[in-house]
């Protein structure tokens, strides 16, 4: 109930119908068949409007109903270091933490020490801000590195939108370097007369001879 004497009252179509009390706005409304709505309480004075009020909550419960479906709720990802890195794992953490970034998730990226490496937190550090450098095109980091027991993190946040909950990306781990065709394989299809004189190759070693470098590097499971 608006306990307000006087109220500035909106009609039922938009139209202003200027500052009136709120006995003879709540009269008008009932002569309509609508409710008197506050739709902005804090203005002074308040204003209101002509609105089927149950009509008016169905509308908003569906709006955000659609909202929440059209949206993609934003995940929290973890990509782990350890001091001792090798250089092929490291850039398949740099590829996987993209990917997870250009998905619109957010990122904890988090250097585990063992042992005496506890004694040299410096390394961590320095192998945050490479890491960091290499995706700094796709996120920004949030929080500096922060020593926690054995491991050091920050997080990173993504400069991407996240992906609609509609669309569903598909699985980045079925990808398979070996499944693209071979170069001979194309030189075989481009020039069918080639193919009399020349045996096709045998799976194994086109995908051996042919596959991009660093294709067959696999991303450790342990971490």
């Amino acid at each position: 109930m608006i306990r307000i004497p006087n109220v500035r009252v909106v009609d039922e179509n938009g139209s202003q119908l200027g500052v009136m009390p709120t006995v003879q706005a709540l009269a008008m409304a009932q002569d309509r068949g609508l409710d008197l709505v506050e739709v902005a309480p804090m203005a002074a004075p308040p204003v209101t409007r002509f609105l089927d009020y149950g009509q008016y909550k169905y509308e908003l419960a569906k709006r955000d109903k659609e909202a929440k479906r059209r949206s993609r709720a934003v995940e929290f990802k973890e990509v782990r270091l350890r001091p001792k890195i090798g250089v092929g794992d490291f850039d398949t953490k740099v590829h996987r933490a993209i990917e997870f970034l250009e998905d619109g998730d957010r990122l904890k990226v988090t250097v585990q020490f063992r042992g005496r490496e506890m004694t040299h937190p410096e390394i961590g550090r320095n192998l945050l801000e490479r890491f960091v450098k290499r995706i700094e095109e796709h996120g920004v980091v949030e929080r500096a590195p922060l020593m926690e027991g054995r491991s050091m993190h920050l997080i990173v946040a993504s400069t991407h939108k996240p992906k609609s909950g509609d669309s569903k990306p598909e699985s980045k781990t079925e990808h398979k370097p070996e499944a693209r065709p071979t170069r001979a394989e194309d030189e075989t299809a481009e020039t069918p007369a080639a193919a009399a004189d020349v045996p096709a190759p045998t799976s194994g070693a086109a995908s051996t001879a042919d596959a991009a470098p660093g294709a067959s590097d696999a991303p450790s499971t342990g971490e």
